[in-house]
């Protein structure tokens, strides 16, 4: 880990050192972003702020921008990272990544402009972020020739796919294309999420748990829940919350279900850092129940979606992001500043009320979404106020 960042970099850096790697601008970015976009929402849905998109509705900008612009900006900080750790390859750094991010946030600032820069300048600008990033993610592994990460890579590749998929559909140049960009992008970052977590989660509980454990992993959940999330995703585009999405949504309910009981040890209580994590896994686990349970019982097939991202995605992003930021500047992910408790139990209470709440009363719908996004905007708000300082020094402390 120390050897991460080489001196040379560093000095080459100078002032630059929020610039040294990609989490530190990336991070810094998707939190802000998460705050201020949020902050948007809730003004148009809660208080009926009048606002222009490029002529998309402000939901679809919402959906659209939690998954291409907060969600892809958290993986980009971590794949920028984590390849460069895994190929001993630098990855971008100083101002090729000032122009990364810099084509990142234009892509976020763009919808804003009215008919001073049209939906085409968006689609433009956010493709060629994402060129750019699959370049540069991809040089590196392809240098020293790690076959085995081309996985990741491919997400990247039909991430860019439904990205396109929805402007056409924006465009008016493809029928369902919205529809079809939205839960493709929403769907890949949940089998980035499955792949990584897999290959991390279990490793970060055997060693941090504080006492000696083995977990459980079984061969014949590895070996099917990629497929069946795969015939999940078609199935879902192709017959929307219908009978064979029912089905293949409670299989999964079932297989990582499996994976989360033989993860688990009372020791994860005691490290936020730990059931941040697994708190997220099972909201993704608990999506799928409520997915399988759209059809069955006929409830609002937004309650599994925002199991999906602010249980799923927002606490295993934060989640990575608190862990990653504080291994990659040198400092204890065994311990982590005391903030980060409250930041968690924050967004695990969003996630809640977001999706409890509606369900046990419909009938305060927009107040349960008001309440959420205050306590989302709260928890990043405070990830900022813990972490930026962190992000952008160029100390790093010995842990």
């Amino acid at each position: 880990m120390e050897k991460l960042i080489k001196i040379e970099q560093r000095k080459a850096a100078g002032t630059w050192a929020w610039l040294e790697l990609g989490f530190r601008p990336f991070f810094l970015g998707a939190a802000g972003f998460a705050v201020v976009s949020v902050l948007v929402w809730m003004g148009v849905l809660v208080f009926g702020w009048p606002l222009r998109l490029n002529g998309l509705p402000p939901v679809t900008w919402h959906a659209h921008e939690m998954i291409y612009g907060y969600s892809l900006a958290v993986i980009a900080g971590f794949l920028l990272t984590a390849i460069r750790n895994w190929t001993d390859r630098p990855t971008l750094h100083g101002v090729p990544l000032l122009l990364l991010f810099l084509l990142w946030a234009a892509g976020r600032i763009v919808p804003f402009l009215g008919d001073a820069a049209p939906l085409e300048v968006a689609a433009v600008t956010d493709t060629l972020f994402m060129v750019v990033l699959l370049v540069s993610a991809a040089w590196p592994v392809v240098q020293v020739r790690q076959w085995g990460q081309l996985g990741v890579l491919l997400i990247l590749v039909l991430m860019l796919a439904g990205n396109l998929t929805f402007y056409l559909g924006a465009l008016h140049r493809l029928p369902n294309g919205i529809f079809w960009g939205l839960y493709s992008g929403l769907y890949l970052i949940l089998a980035l999420i499955f792949k990584m977590g897999r290959r991390v989660i279990p490793t970060f509980i055997e060693v941090g748990a504080g006492s000696p454990v083995r977990l459980k992993n079984w061969r014949w959940v590895d070996l099917s829940s990629l497929p069946v999330f795969l015939l999940f995703w078609i199935a879902d585009l192709l017959t929307p919350n219908g009978a064979v999405v029912a089905l293949l949504a409670g299989l999964l309910f079932v297989l990582h279900g499996v994976r989360l009981a033989g993860w688990y040890t009372p020791g994860i209580w005691k490290k936020p850092l730990l059931w941040v994590l697994y708190l997220a896994y099972g909201s993704l686990t608990a999506g799928f129940a409520l997915k399988a349970a759209v059809f069955v019982f006929h409830i609002s097939p937004y309650l599994a979606v925002h199991a999906f991202t602010v249980g799923g995605i927002g606490m295993m992003t934060m989640g990575m992001m608190a862990r990653v930021s504080l291994g990659h500047t040198g400092r204890s992910v065994l311990n982590p500043p005391a903030g980060v408790f409250w930041m968690f139990a924050g967004l695990f209470a969003a996630a809640i009320v977001r999706v409890l709440l509606p369900l046990l009363n419909p009938s305060q719908y927009v107040v349960w979404i008001g309440l959420s996004q205050v306590l989302w905007i709260s928890a990043f708000a405070l990830f900022l106020s813990v972490y930026a300082p962190m992000l952008v020094g160029s100390e790093r402390e010995r842990g």
